[in-house]
């Protein structure tokens, strides 16, 4: 029997609010968390992403109230992202009620820190976000598909395939691969990246930025994830979770 796929709404949180872009930039206020969360888990949602899109570019760490707050309302798996630079942040956030923790930034500036967190907690704990884009100018990382940190906004010169395999073989358990080309531009997801991605890990990943319609995501699974992600079309009514698996449905694959 082949695995379900997982809807995940995404809460990009900025100042104990969730916000949305493009690209990162022009943050719009999308509501309450914690209320976006309960109503997220009512809808069926099959796990539920935290990501505190301002934690790493101003030095600190994720908003452990907020995310205590956002755990007691929901009995889906938490992912939450954002400010974790250590072991002891992510024993925080899973005392809080996390059950995943997304690294990103602080993995690229020691990748002992992925390793050292599957060690603890186990590769299941860990989730490796990949913020990519394609490359700019006299750019060349390899694949075509550069990583980037502080919301997109600083290249790293990091090849994203390279870096996802080098994190999956130092214990990452998943992928959560963001197009920032394609972020918030509801345009579709960037499949060409998701089919290169897939080509060189073997861990699950999870496809985000750029849906825009409930037919955007069976492509996507057709592509190589084994979940979708998305935030802006959930935070403002334009699509139901229940329409998304509904899609996926019609086009064969096996929901919740």
């Amino acid at each position: 029997m082949s695995l379900a796929v997982r809807v995940i709404p995404c809460l990009d949180v900025d100042a104990g609010r969730v916000v949305k872009g493009v690209h990162f930039e022009n943050l719009r206020d999308a509501g309450d968390p914690v209320e976006l969360a309960a109503e997220y888990h009512r809808q069926g949602a099959d796990e539920l992403t935290f990501l505190d899109v301002t934690a790493s570019s101003s030095h600190r760490q994720t908003m452990v109230d907020v995310v205590t707050r956002t755990a007691e309302q929901i009995f889906i798996p938490l992912t939450v992202g954002g400010g974790v630079r250590t072991p002891e942040d992510v024993d925080s956030l899973l005392r809080c009620g996390a059950d995943k923790v997304s690294v990103n930034t602080a993995a690229i500036n020691d990748p002992t820190l992925i390793s050292r967190v599957a060690e603890r907690f186990g590769n299941q704990v860990l989730v490796l976000s990949v913020d990519a884009r394609r490359e700019r100018g006299d750019r060349h990382t390899g694949s075509g598909f550069e990583v980037t940190t502080m919301g997109g906004r600083k290249s790293t010169g990091i090849d994203a395939l390279w870096w996802a395999r080098r994190a999956e073989e130092l214990g990452a358990g998943e992928i959560l691969l963001n197009s920032m080309d394609a972020d918030g531009t509801q345009q579709g997801f960037d499949l060409e990246m998701i089919r290169a991605m897939r080509e060189v890990v073997s861990i699950p990943i999870i496809a985000s930025g750029g849906a825009g319609k409930a037919d955007d995501f069976p492509p996507a699974i057709a592509a190589g994830a084994d979940a979708v992600l998305a935030a802006s079309i959930f935070h403002y009514g334009k699509v139901t979770i229940g329409e998304v698996k509904d899609a996926l449905r019609a086009a064969g694959y096996t929901v919740r």
